[in-house]
């Protein structure tokens, strides 16, 4: 067995220099990064959307509240509460940020949740490989709430990593009254801190929007522990109708990692006689994402394509991960070049690019910092989830162990 980053301390540490080295003038996608072994993880980015629902019952609570108006503030509430499973929580049980493996074209993760919620569904794509981009569906099937984004990430270097990322997410919520909002969600950017020490964690920083189809907008305002001052994961945030940034309905404040408060007003008017919401970040317990037994997943389900990887991974032994990761490449690498000598490509499964301009970032994207474009231009197109795609994929016959081997050769050179 490959000797481990923790079993040799020295060579992890000539390992952590060369890969400084190695960032010192990177400019581009952040999964193209070599990273040495001891930080790489043996998860895809194609699993960070279920980030976004680990808590299915604050993702629906909006649904059932008869006023717009604190509809906005439960969704802002919602959001906030995946900030910390999709930001810190692989720092905090790793003891540091770790390296996703980068997704093939076509890879899949899926899931689902079940809680006093109902049953929530989890769809990921890997939509896009050139620019790299993921893709999502989250469903809740007894409420009709439905969250579909996509993202991508640019990286440049500095004193650390900074990320841009690139991307969206719709989120549309039945009304207790019939109706249905859309509510617009940009994405933070962030940096790495703590580079230089090698134990790197991410901090988000600038400014995210939430804007709906009823008249609000959230805003919210990212700040990390200085050198002086401030307290890490830092945020400020405020509701207001769509355009009077000046007029506060709700104020909230706190840290994402750990707790915040929702005040109705201007923060300067906070007190405990109009806080009208909390949440503990540190205390609210996640809702277990099922997830198929590896021998029942689609070939291309994460767990199963990556599986010699990532057991190689949690060994040590980087031999293995090499290897295993090469032939996955090298697969994919020819079925592009099949697909262009025959005039064709590959078909998502679930998800197809709008032709035409948006609707929703017609109307919203303004008042969240979304182009009305939406960056189709990085990340392959404007992705939807496409419900007859779904349909259909839900009435085919499993897959032949014939085809699965067919399906694992071409994709996967295994």
């Amino acid at each position: 067995m490959a000797e481990t980053a923790q079993q040799n301390p020295q060579a992890a540490g000539s390992s952590w220099t060369s890969f400084l080295k190695s960032i010192a003038s990177f400019n581009g996608d952040l999964s193209s990064l070599t990273a040495p072994p001891f930080i790489l993880s043996g998860i895809s980015l194609t699993e960070y959307s279920s980030y976004w629902s680990e808590h299915p019952s604050v993702l629906v609570a909006p649904s059932r509240e008869p006023d717009a108006q604190k509809r906005a503030m439960l969704v802002l509430k919602w959001f906030l509460s995946t900030l910390k499973q999709q930001y810190a929580t692989r720092s905090e049980k790793y003891g540091n940020e770790k390296k996703p493996l980068n997704p093939f074209l076509g890879e899949l993760f899926l899931g689902k949740w079940e809680d006093e919620a109902g049953t929530t569904e989890l769809i990921s794509e890997q939509v896009s490989h050139h620019p790299p981009a993921t893709a999502y569906s989250i469903t809740n099937k007894n409420s009709g709430v439905h969250l579909e984004g996509y993202n991508a990430q640019k990286a440049t270097f500095g004193k650390t990593i900074n990320i841009k990322q690139i991307g969206h997410a719709l989120l549309t919520i039945p009304t207790p009254a019939g109706d249905r909002e859309t509510y617009l969600i940009s994405l933070p950017s962030l940096h790495v801190e703590n580079l230089f020490l090698g134990a790197p964690f991410i901090e988000l920083n600038s400014t995210s929007f939430i804007t709906s189809s009823s008249g609000f907008t959230a805003k919210i305002d990212y700040a990390g522990k200085g050198w002086l001052s401030g307290k890490k994961n830092s945020f400020t945030a405020t509701i207001y109708p769509t355009g009077r940034e000046k007029e506060v309905l709700y104020n909230a404040s706190g840290q994402w990692t750990k707790q915040f408060e929702i005040h109705t007003g201007s923060a300067k008017h906070s007190s405990d006689a109009n806080l009208v919401d909390s949440y503990d970040a540190t205390a609210a317990a996640t809702t277990p994402l099922f997830v198929a037994p590896i021998e029942q997943q689609h070939p291309l389900e994460s767990r199963r394509a990556w599986q010699k990887v990532a057991e190689a991974i949690l060994k040590g032994d980087m031999d293995t991960v090499g290897r295993e990761k090469g032939k996955i490449e090298n697969a994919q690498r020819e079925l592009r070049a099949k697909e262009k000598s025959e005039g064709r490509m590959w078909q998502r499964r679930y998800f197809t690019v709008q032709a035409e301009p948006d609707r929703v970032l017609g109307l919203l994207g303004k008042h969240a910092g979304v182009p009305d474009h939406g960056d189709g231009d990085k990340t392959g197109g404007v992705w939807r989830f496409d419900q007859a795609k779904a349909d259909r994929l839900r009435g085919e016959q499993p897959l032949s162990e014939e085809q699965q081997k067919v399906l694992a050769r071409d994709h996967l050179g295994q």
